[in-house]
């Protein structure tokens, strides 16, 4: 775990479909100064948009995470979230054409060769992160997301399906830069034949395909290369929970226990976390106010 943020060295860009509006979208990822945090600009309205990935700025969670200032809204960030948690990203400005983050391949395996391409500058200041203090749990209709306290980010994250390829599931890790590179961000979204006309009548799955998704019938998975993991199913779940964890602002340290949980429920916890002061501190303990706000004053202010 690094003691110092770090942003990239250099400008990337990518493009592709929004899994849900079906667009074609574009964005940049740029170098941030220190303290900014993770900080969405959609540039196709006039005055661009500023959005921080903070909670506090999650308007939707119904089958993907969206945040928005004022009519502006980015959906489904929490592939890209993931990777920049995953990938130790702190500070990293990304400028969005459109109202939703492209699907890529339906996992984070595109965002972090992004920022592979791009490299990592380490900077002066140092990392703070939210540390779980004590134990503390959000239960809902047989749902569950528990905070446990622990020295580095460890999930375990269990599902269960009726559904012959998936079942019952468990993700149970410490988890570290190579193991989320290698484990969590090939593991791509997964949907339901079945559902698809349903979704669609409704504003989603638009921009839905074999290209971007596991989709399954009755009967099994229907793509053709079939699963990348035998139970990628939760690791995917696990990586959603990932990049909904870095809504907090800092990196976690702490056991996070999510069992059949969803962005929704997620969220719900997240800020119930943040509300209950005696279950966490900020560490190191430094002296001088960390915040984004300087970025937050500025989102308040376009409302």
């Amino acid at each position: 775990m690094w003691h110092f943020q770090h942003t990239l060295k250099r400008e990337v860009s990518a493009a592709g479909v929004g899994l849900h509006t079906g667009e074609l979208v574009r964005l940049r990822l740029r170098p941030a100064e220190p303290n900014q945090g993770v900080v969405f600009v959609r540039v196709d309205v006039d005055p661009p948009r500023v959005i921080p990935a903070r909670v506090d700025y999650v308007v939707h969670t119904e089958l993907s995470t969206v945040i928005g200032v004022g009519e502006a809204t980015v959906a489904t960030i929490e592939h890209l979230m993931a990777a920049l948690a995953g990938m130790g990203v702190d500070n990293v400005i990304v400028e969005i054409d459109g109202p939703e983050v492209p699907a890529m391949d339906g996992s984070a395996k595109a965002f972090v060769h992004l920022i592979r391409q791009a490299g990592l500058r380490r900077q002066r200041f140092r990392r703070r992160f939210i540390k779980v203090s004590r134990p503390f749990s959000l239960e809902e209709d047989g749902k569950k997301v528990a905070f446990l306290p622990a020295s580095d980010l460890e999930l375990e994250v269990l599902i269960d399906f009726p559904h012959q390829a998936i079942g019952q599931q468990s993700y149970v890790r410490r988890l570290s830069r190579q193991r989320f590179i290698e484990e969590l961000a090939p593991a791509r979204t997964f949907g339901f034949l079945h559902e698809i006309e349903y979704l669609r009548r409704n504003g989603y799955a638009r921009g839905g395909s074999l290209d971007n998704a596991i989709v399954l019938t009755r009967e099994g998975v229907l793509n053709q290369g079939g699963l990348r993991f035998d139970d990628e199913f939760v690791r995917h779940k696990a990586l959603d929970l990932l990049g909904d964890l870095y809504l907090l602002g800092f990196p976690l340290m702490g056991r996070v226990v999510a069992e059949k949980t969803g962005h929704g429920l997620h969220l719900k916890a997240i800020r119930a976390l943040r509300a209950q002061e005696s279950a966490w501190r900020l560490v190191p303990e430094l002296g001088e106010s960390f915040s984004c706000s300087r970025v937050s004053s500025l989102a308040a202010a376009q409302a």
